[in-house]
């Protein structure tokens, strides 16, 4: 960095070198996170053994909240509701999971 007589330079080289640190920083969280995702998202398809597409992670989560909603039904005592979603559930996820 050169110094220069003109004090706008300087401080237009100071607030640009902040700028690009704050950009850097915020690339290398992003990227971090993207990584972790991206590799939680394989461990989790490989553990059930589907594939690790987003229609078959969506599938899976759909199985669970179908499960949830049958448990739910159960505890509130609508028990061929909660049959039905319980079924349903776990049709799905049996289907997904080989």
């Amino acid at each position: 960095m050169l110094i220069s007589s003109n004090p706008a330079e300087w401080l237009g080289e100071a607030l640009g070198a902040v700028v690009r640190w704050i950009v850097d920083a915020l690339s290398w969280v992003f990227n971090t996170l993207a990584g972790a995702s991206t590799a939680f998202f394989e461990g989790f398809s490989r553990a059930l053994g589907v594939d690790s597409g987003v229609l078959s992670i969506a599938a899976v989560i759909l199985g669970l909240c179908l499960l949830y909603l049958g448990v739910k039904a159960v505890i509130r005592r609508r028990f061929i509701a909660g049959v039905i979603w319980l079924l349903l559930g776990l049709w799905l996820l049996s289907a997904l999971i080989s």
